[in-house]
């Protein structure tokens, strides 16, 4: 089998810099994608944590004047995966969140930056770099969308592109005024190029040029080619459909393993659950809930936003209380949630219970502890926690949409009887129905015979990256064969 090479473009990767899904897909897909005959070098910016992890560093591109400072493309290692980094100290050197200044807002650069990182990715693509001459170029999201953009204009021979449409809400937006500086041509700026409500839009620029489009999931790949769904875009993605496919993410089940995992206290797989207890147990004394075996604990690990369905959930903690459950919350966001879940843990002290921020070793916990997971969005992608969750034997409530839909089976009375069901799904999206799903949830957990054929049937779900990587391996093998200008 022919190898084929890609050039993978993330904004973050995991191990090193994650602030969501994002990262994890970047981070866990090369190595699935090794097993397929895909040689794939991710181009990721020089953040001072990326630029610490580097290993066997090399220098392979200088640039002294390089989108208002100079540069270096760097070769090296980092947990196991082949980087290109870009180091240009002027835009990437900063702390913390790679998006936003520590007062929480968008860096006022954000346009040049990551124009930066897709420019590069475009000089690679085109052979700045002898020994790595890639096949495809894979951009992934707003932050890198602007590769296929530029090759589009550079009017030379290429490589294909795939653009992966990760969160269609977030287009990346930026003055007309920019076009020059981050170095688009004046004709780009049109309905058939980035133009967008008057604005440059990163995304667009993706969207349009792009071979092949992807998002994350079957379903998200039919919600935004639609009016409601499509965030502005609908339009252009009902154009190009027949480029446009949804390949399900999956998770590192090496790191998501709750047979080995290190960060749990006791360990467990499907043919023996006993360690979940320890974990349910440990669970309730970290966040000060009484230690009840037999209260149905009921997880949430989730950005705190109304696009998530958190303001949603906070209104029925009347029907989670109601029906016997404990919460346990893991997240941060939007200030009014913040300060409703701490106040509905100063309320019920006991019973609900969380912590506002992001603690990787809890979040393994409450899928090693909680008896179910939460995750009642408005729109979702994919969702990562809901699989996590499958593997882990925490029953998945979800609403009905995105991969949501996509990946949990809903526990009605056939999938119930047949063995199939892995968890409970509710539509519309309101606190009428995510309460009904919640009673549906406490009434099946009150029949341990029931509820372990659900945590069963989860386990035994293929959440890996194997299947997703031979999709994406017969995607790559069908551009890699051809040449575009």
């Amino acid at each position: 089998m022919t190898s084929v090479r890609v050039l993978s473009v993330a904004s973050e990767i995991y191990p090193t810099i994650k602030t969501g899904g994002l990262a994890d897909v970047a981070g866990a897909l090369p190595g699935a994608l090794a097993a397929e005959g895909i040689e794939v070098r991710t181009l990721v910016p020089g953040y001072p944590d990326v630029l610490r992890a580097l290993e066997a560093a090399e220098e392979v591109v200088r640039s002294e004047l390089f989108f208002g400072g100079s540069a270096r493309l760097l070769a090296g290692r980092s947990s196991g995966l082949d980087l290109f980094v870009l180091d240009a100290p002027h835009l990437f050197a900063r702390t913390g969140n790679p998006y936003l200044t520590p007062d929480g807002v968008d860096w006022p650069d954000n346009g040049l930056r990551f124009a930066a990182l897709s420019h590069m990715a475009a000089e690679i693509a085109l052979g700045a770099i002898a020994s790595f001459a890639p096949d495809v170029v894979h951009a992934h999201d707003w932050q890198a969308a602007l590769a296929p953009a530029y090759l589009h204009y550079r009017g030379r021979p290429r490589p294909g592109t795939v653009m992966t449409v990760h969160n269609l809400a977030f287009p990346g937006l930026f003055p007309h005024d920019l076009l020059s500086a981050i170095d688009l041509p004046p004709e780009s700026f049109v309905i058939q190029g980035v133009e967008y409500y008057g604005r440059i839009s990163f995304l667009k620029g993706g969207l349009q040029f792009a071979d092949r489009l992807t998002t994350v999931s079957p379903t998200y790949a039919r919600e935004i080619q639609t009016d409601e769904g499509g965030m502005g875009f609908g339009g252009l993605l009902r154009e190009r459909a027949d480029r446009l496919s949804g390949i399900l993410n999956g998770i590192d089940v090496a790191v998501w393993d709750p047979a080995t995992d290190p960060r749990i206290p006791g360990n467990f797989s499907a043919g023996d659950l006993a360690g979940r207890a320890a974990n349910k147990a440990a669970l309730q004394r970290r966040l000060g809930l009484e230690v009840v075996p037999d209260a149905l604990l009921l997880g949430v690990i989730s950005r705190l936003s109304s696009q998530k369905g958190l303001d949603l959930l906070l209104e029925t903690i009347p029907t989670v209380l109601g029906q016997g459950m404990q919460l346990a919350v893991l997240g941060s966001g939007d200030r009014d949630l913040q300060d409703g879940y701490r106040a509905a843990m100063q309320a019920h002290p006991g019973l609900v219970g969380g912590w506002i921020g992001y603690d990787e070793d809890l979040a393994h916990l409450i899928q090693a502890g909680a008896d179910a997971l939460a995750v009642p969005s408005r729109f979702e992608p994919c969702g990562l926690t809901q699989l996590c969750a499958l593997r882990y034997g925490a029953v998945p409530i979800v609403s009905r949409v995105g991969g949501l839909e996509d990946t949990v089976v809903d526990a009605d009375d056939a999938a119930l009887v047949g063995g199939s069901a892995t968890g409970f799904k509710f539509a519309p999206v309101t606190t009428e129905a995510l309460a009904g799903a919640l009673r549906r949830a406490a009434a099946a957990f009150r029949s341990k015979f029931d509820w372990r054929r659900i945590q069963l049937a989860g386990m035994a779900t293929d959440v890996s990256w194997r299947r997703p990587a031979a999709h994406y391996a017969a995607l790559y093998r069908e551009l890699a064969g051809m040449r575009y200008t």
